[in-house]
Order: C-alpha cells, then structure tokens, then sequence
C-alpha cells in the first residue's frame, strides 16, 4: 500500500490530528521551557508520566494508559513547580525522581503479560493507535492548555526574565511556576503516547531551542517553534508510514535538522553583524 493510500485511513488521519494538536501545544510552551532552563524537567517529568502509564497499564489495562501518564506527569510537574527556580535543588530533585521513575516504569513493564507492542509504545509511542475517543479527549485538553496559558503567558514571561523584579511588583511568581509546571505535564503526558517517554524532548525542547537561534522576539519564537514542531511531527508520521517503523527516530531527526540548520542561520547573522560592527567603526 502506498503513502496516499495509507493517508486516507481512518487512523492516519487521526494520528496527524493528534500530532498537529501536539505540535501547537509543545511549540508554545517550548520556548517558555527553554527561558527558564526547564529541559531536564521535562526528561524527568517524562520519565515519571511513563511509570504512571506503566502501571496503569499493568493494573487497569492499555485503556487506562493515557490516565495514568497524566496523572504520573501532574503530581510530578506539581513538585518541580513548587521548587520554582532553585536550580540547585531542583535539578538534584529531578535527577532522583528521573531515576526512581524509569526504575519504576520498567518494573511494571517487567509485571505486565500482555502484547509487548503495548509496552513498547510507551518508549517510543503508539500514534498508530490513537482513536476517535483520544483525538476528541487530546483537543478538549489541548483547548484547556492553550486557554489557561493565554491568561498566564505575559506575567509568566516577565517572571521568567527577571523573577526579582516580577515579585517585587506583585507577580505571582511561585504560583505561576506551579501553574505552568502543570500545562507542562499535561503537555509531556499527551506526548508521551504519541512520541513515548524517551523522545518526548524531541518536540519540547528541539523546535524551541531552533527558534531561539534566530530570533529574540518571544511572539516570533513561539510561532517558529510550533511550526517547526509541525513540521517535525507531520514529517514524522508520513515518513514512518513509508517505512513502517516508529515514528520517533524520524521526528527526532527532523527537528535535528531544523536545530542544525537554524543554529546555522544564526551563526551566519552574528558573524554579518560583527563584520559591519567592524566596518563601522573603522
């Protein structure tokens, strides 16, 4: 069967539904993740959405994957938060939990007797498996996610760049933090059952990370980055039809790609303006 052919299935098109509401979702709130210094938060966050949606699927069966990811990313993206930006303390926090949760999710996985392809989706995704019911549950989610981060985005922002000066005007800082730490492990737990645990950064991190290379304005990144989450996830999936293997490694590689070549871009502009800074002033 051909690529056409196969994007004409009923869960193709659910899985490019389901990606495109992933891609809006990671490349918004990526370049908030990337200003805070919050990319070993969301391996540990992953981490931890992949034991809850371990034991879920022990326990309660592959129905109950998707509940027990969010619940796993939540409570812990409820901790990270309230740590705001001690950074010390957090990333020794993160690393514990990190470990403890894949020590976890694997013990589970371990437990579980089912079809092995239930417990391989969760390292590297089931997108192919996405349903009607999931794709409707992923947009009401991602409408809830988009629609608390429009209140909180600008004092968010400001807390962020200067969190002295934010709460010395009355800013909210910690609970914005925790506010923020939960959009992320909603975020992290819907990307966990489509990209799995092990690459979900693929899309948080990458696309942010590429827009910050060419631009400093945050509206302008934040539209960067979801397009070339976008781009990495539709990619991603068409790519893996053809080939018929996970679409993990090819949106990995896609969003790589966009990194280089931004990171390209940006070293060519900075070295245009050092020459004419130095024409000028000769």
């Amino acid at each position: 069967m051909s690529t056409v052919d196969l994007l004409s299935l009923d869960f193709v098109r659910n899985a490019l539904i389901a990606g495109v509401v992933l891609a809006v979702l990671s490349g918004l709130l990526g370049p908030v993740v990337v200003g805070r210094g919050m990319a070993f938060s969301v391996h540990g966050t992953a981490e931890l959405a992949f034991a809850g949606g371990a034991g879920a699927l022990l326990v309660f069966g592959t129905d109950a994957v998707g509940w027990g990811a969010l619940v796993g990313a939540v409570l812990v993206a409820l901790l990270f938060g309230a740590l705001g930006r001690a950074q010390r303390e957090r990333d020794s926090v993160i690393g514990v939990l990190l470990s403890f949760g894949l020590g976890l999710g694997v013990l589970f996985q371990s437990l579980y007797t089912g079809r092995s392809a239930n417990k391989f989706g969760l390292l590297v995704g089931q997108i192919v498996g996405v349903d009607v019911g999931d794709v409707l549950t992923l947009a009401i989610v991602g409408v809830v996610v988009l629609g608390v981060f429009a209140v909180v985005r600008r004092p968010l922002l400001f807390a962020s760049l200067d969190p002295e000066v934010a709460a010395a005007r009355g800013v909210p800082v910690r609970a914005l933090s925790i506010v923020f730490a939960v959009l992320l492990g909603v975020t992290v737990a819907l990307g966990v059952q489509i990209v799995g645990a092990l690459l979900v950064l693929c899309l948080l991190i990458t696309p942010a990370a590429a827009a910050a290379q060419v631009t400093a304005s945050p509206t302008l990144a934040s539209v960067l980055a979801v397009v070339f989450a976008e781009v990495a996830v539709i990619g991603g999936i068409v790519a893996s039809l053809d080939a018929g293997l996970p679409i993990s490694p090819f949106v990995a590689s896609i969003a790589f790609a966009i990194y280089v070549g931004c990171r390209a871009l940006g070293a060519l502009r900075t070295r245009r303006r050092a020459t004419r800074a130095t024409i000028m002033a000769g």
